[in-house]
């Protein structure tokens, strides 16, 4: 790919080109508006050198509404038009018809209202007789010419260098960064689409082209919410004066686990099975009981969140809702709690819970 900055400084280069920018050669005796015209395809079209210099006379259609539009196109407003352009047999495949942005059918249409009748040369690679659009003279403009004269004369009017760290601007590199930027566009081309519209047999060539962007990478990173899905944050309460008075090395709990239902004073919590289905066992305290009231009233609670990791069960009942929540419970039936019970012992209902998803970045938190 070329850098986005470049390219950008070129396409500019490329939409304001005029006859004193062009290098004073033996190719400037090209007419301006042929040079215009093949600038502007190598620009917008996404095609190889090969079949630009292969463009055939009456390559441009204009449809509006899904009909043909007979007549002058310039008559047609560009934002009503859809403009195709006909490309060549090329280096892959057949034939094929692709759209373009209709300053690309305006600029070929400028040319060949003044292109001088010419008699038709024999194609390349067909071996056909055609109009070959860009011709002068029945001589065809040369497959080199975008890279030997046009890119240089590109670079010169846009102040930047005619290569960079991955080497010379090429033809073929236009073709990589316009893929690359409709396949990272806002509402991008599926790569399927990107095949059909480069005109490639073989989706692997697609790929080849269409690169991800660091930033386009970084939206679907964080949209795909890796840190959200596999970690969990929960409210923790420390009794301070228990660990400085030594009381919790006596086994007075020391650290309450909120699960909103309750607390669990296990130490070793994110090591529970039963920590999104409590068993209620003897380390679980309701926030309805005199025990729960005794400790939220204490003035000596310090209140911190700690990221739990969840197994792939725990995962998939958060997400996946009641049937992933109900599977877990029944694997869960004889596994035992902290306290050593299991909850088919313990009897009752096991209270749910649902670890509120972490928001690291803004300091919060939110209930799945």
């Amino acid at each position: 790919m070329i850098a986005d900055e470049v390219w950008a400084k070129l396409m500019w280069a490329g939409l304001n080109l005029q006859a004193a920018d062009l290098p004073g050669c033996a190719d400037s005796y090209y007419p301006v508006e042929l040079i215009r015209a093949v600038t502007l395809t190598w620009l917008f079209s996404g095609l190889r050198s090969d079949e630009i210099s292969r463009l055939r006379v009456g390559c441009i259609r204009w449809q509006h509404d899904g009909r043909p539009i007979a007549g002058d196109a310039a008559d047609v407003l560009a934002e009503d038009a859809v403009c195709l352009l006909d490309v060549p047999v090329h280096k892959t495949g057949t034939a094929f018809t692709k759209p373009v942005d209709p300053i690309v059918g305006q600029a070929i249409e400028a040319w060949q209202a003044l292109r001088p009748a010419q008699p038709s040369r024999l194609d390349r690679k067909t071996g056909e007789h055609a109009d070959i659009l860009f011709s002068v003279r029945a001589h065809p403009v040369a497959r080199d010419y975008i890279n030997r004269a046009l890119i240089p004369a590109l670079c010169a009017k846009a102040g930047v260098p005619d290569a960079d760290v991955r080497g010379k601007i090429t033809s073929h590199r236009a073709r990589s960064t316009i893929a690359s930027q409709l396949y990272n566009a806002k509402e991008p081309m599926t790569l399927f689409e990107l095949q059909a519209w480069l005109g490639h047999r073989d989706p692997a060539s697609t790929q080849h082209y269409a690169k991800i962007t660091p930033a386009t990478l970084s939206k679907a990173y964080t949209q795909a919410g890796y840190f959200a899905r596999n970690i969990r944050t929960i409210e923790v309460l420390l009794d301070r004066d228990a660990v400085t008075t030594g009381a919790a090395a006596g086994g007075q709990p020391w650290q309450h686990y909120d699960l909103g239902h309750g607390y669990c004073s296990y130490t070793f919590f994110e090591q529970c099975p039963h920590r999104m289905a409590c068993a209620r066992c003897d380390l679980y305290t309701p926030k309805d009981s005199g025990q729960a009231q005794l400790l939220e009233a204490r003035d000596n609670l310090q209140r911190m969140l700690a990221s739990i990791p969840l197994t792939d069960d725990e995962r998939a009942a958060v997400e996946d809702g009641q049937a992933a929540l109900n599977a877990l419970l029944a694997r869960l039936t004889d596994i035992p709690t902290p306290a050593g019970t299991t909850p088919r012992q313990i009897g009752g209902q096991p209270a749910v819970t649902l670890l509120p998803i972490a928001d690291v970045r803004h300091g919060k938190s939110r209930q799945p």
